[in-house]
């Protein structure tokens, strides 16, 4: 397996997965000063907000860090799909007590323009998600001396992201909270798990490889870790931090879900993610096959779902969340999490080295 010298001088093989609309400039500084690789989602912001973040983290830390952008084209719905979407969600919105909806002007950020805060600020690590990098991108990056990472939701995706020139691959399991990377093949016939994915990457590609989904405790970063990763990318057990976004309703969510509380949806943002199931899910499903695609049913959706968490209500949100959201019932800082994840991998690794000491050969 190639390494890579952003993952290799990391003390800890953690990196903090970078939740839009839940992980903050200090849960990246925190994390990356504890140790592991702290991560910034800076998909939700234009040119001038991502260069500001980037260098407020570089103030807050002289260890490496990542951000992560989303690698979408412009959106370009037809109005008529608009104004399906906008009457698919006036009842709801009349519940909140919002006016009638007018259709925004744009969708969401200028791809181009964040990709070239990139190659001015040079991050010391960037991944990308929902699509992949092509290789005049990918070795632009690289001079900058940026680490790029692509995520990948199976073997195929992963072979894409080598063969465009990617220094490490994120394999994302279907147990990942938050939306799936997935950008060849339908969702529906891309829903590996992260073992086996983790297994077959590292096994077939000279990359290294950072495993995704529904690792939330010790016992799992371990196993990752014996079955070919480099590192760990957590999500989920950070939603409770001290530094994170994450609304109370959404708190509340994680600290009360039930045994197999999540699915995939794509009602909220018109592009699969996985999340505790909430009333709008469930409404939503016989449609969800109808709402625009992603980002524009995220757009439709963004001032309901503001409104829903102001008034504390559950009921309309993206409460995304992995598979193994009962494991993170324990919230703290940022860096007291990544420290206790690592010290139970630690446990976890002893233990098993033990236990296989101990045993005779027949």
């Amino acid at each position: 397996m190639r390494s890579h010298k952003v993952l290799d001088r990391l003390p800890i093989p953690i990196v903090q997965g970078p939740m839009l609309g839940a992980s903050t400039v200090e849960m990246a500084i925190a994390v990356s000063n504890s140790g592991g690789l702290g991560s910034f989602a800076a998909s939700g912001l234009n040119a001038q907000e991502m260069a500001a973040a980037i260098a407020k983290i570089r103030s807050g830390t002289n260890r490496a860090f990542l951000v992560n952008l989303f690698a979408i084209g412009p959106a370009n719905p037809s109005a008529a799909e608009v104004e399906a979407g906008i009457e698919r969600l006036r009842p709801w919105r009349e519940r909140y007590g919002l006016p009638p909806q007018i259709a925004p002007k744009a969708f969401a950020q200028d791809f181009d323009s964040q990709f070239e805060v990139l190659l001015q600020t040079a991050p010391p690590a960037v991944s990308f998600t929902f699509g992949c990098l092509d290789a005049a991108q990918i070795s632009a990056l690289k001079q900058r001396g940026c680490m790029v990472i692509g995520t990948a939701t199976t073997l195929a995706e992963a072979r894409v992201w080598a063969a465009n020139g990617a220094d490490a691959i994120c394999a994302q399991g279907f147990e990942a909270g938050g939306h799936r990377g997935t950008f060849l093949a339908p969702v529906a016939d891309s829903l590996v798990g992260t073992m086996s994915l983790t297994r077959t990457i590292a096994a077939s590609l000279n990359l290294p490889v950072i495993a995704a989904g529904g690792i939330s405790d010790g016992p799992a970063i371990a196993a990752a870790l014996a079955l070919g990763a480099s590192a760990v990318q957590i999500g989920t057990a950070y939603l409770l931090a001290n530094e994170a976004l994450t609304s109370a309703p959404w708190r509340a969510a994680i600290a009360n879900a039930g045994d197999d509380a999540t699915r995939l949806t794509r009602a909220i943002s018109g592009r699969f993610a996985r999340g505790i199931e909430n009333e709008f899910m469930r409404e939503m499903r016989p449609v969800e096959q109808d709402v625009p695609a992603y980002p524009v049913q995220n757009a439709l959706t963004q001032e309901l779902r503001a409104a829903a968490a102001k008034a504390g209500s559950s009921d309309v949100l993206s409460l995304w969340a992995g598979q193994s959201v009962q494991m993170a019932k324990t919230g703290g800082s940022a860096r007291d999490i990544t420290l206790r994840l690592w010290a139970q991998a630690q446990q976890t690794i002893e233990t098993t080295a033990s236990i296989m000491r101990e045993r005779q050969p027949l």
